[in-house]
């Protein structure tokens, strides 16, 4: 059993090291187009399923609450909390407009909107992505695999080249946890 779990570490680390060495500069675009958002009085939208919605609201927690330092909240709303509306529109509209009736009524222009999809392929993350563009927010996709449509879509795409659903999370919420941190040094502590 310690083999496994070594392996399994391994495996996480590689996968992490693979997707930095390929994307760096594309995830400093992404911090950057956070940062300008929330200079300009813009908000974050964070949306996905099952653990991509846990990780929305995770980031969505760091970015309201704090990170690593004591600064002022952010605006960042995870648009998987809330029962009523995710369940209204499901049954009234369909589940693929869960998300997007929701971009519809909370985004506005500048705002930056945030689809995570281990898969690429979630249908109401991908409809969201599409209001979301027509609406004039910047958009960042999270997403796994070859990317998906998910990948096509977005301004900015944070695609894990792997099959592994846990590995593509847990690259995912490092992510998360360097778009937060990035954003706080150079919002509240020095340019980078």
């Amino acid at each position: 059993m310690k083999d496994e779990i070594v392996q399994t570490f391994r495996e996480s680390a590689d996968v992490k090291v693979r997707f930095i060495r390929q994307n760096a500069e594309v995830l400093a675009r992404a911090v950057k187009m956070i940062v300008q958002a929330f200079k300009a009085g813009h908000k974050v939208l964070l949306f996905g399923n099952g653990g991509s919605a846990a990780d929305a609201q995770h980031i969505a927690a760091e970015f309201v609450n704090r990170f690593l330092i004591e600064r002022p909240p952010l605006p960042a709303i995870a648009l998987t909390t809330d029962t009523s509306i995710l369940t209204s529109v499901s049954n009234d509209y369909g589940y693929a407009e869960s998300f997007a009736k929701q971009v519809k009524a909370l985004g506005r222009e500048g705002d930056v909107a945030i689809g995570i999809s281990t898969s690429g392929a979630a249908a109401n993350v991908i409809k969201a992505i599409q209001v979301a563009k027509e609406m004039g927010l910047k958009t960042v996709g999270l997403a796994g695999r070859d990317g998906g449509e998910l990948s096509k879509l977005v301004d900015i795409a944070l695609v894990v080249d792997s099959q592994s659903v846990p590995r593509i999370q847990e690259v995912h919420i490092t992510i998360g946890h360097v778009l937060c941190e990035m954003v706080d040094r150079m919002l509240f502590q020095h340019p980078l």
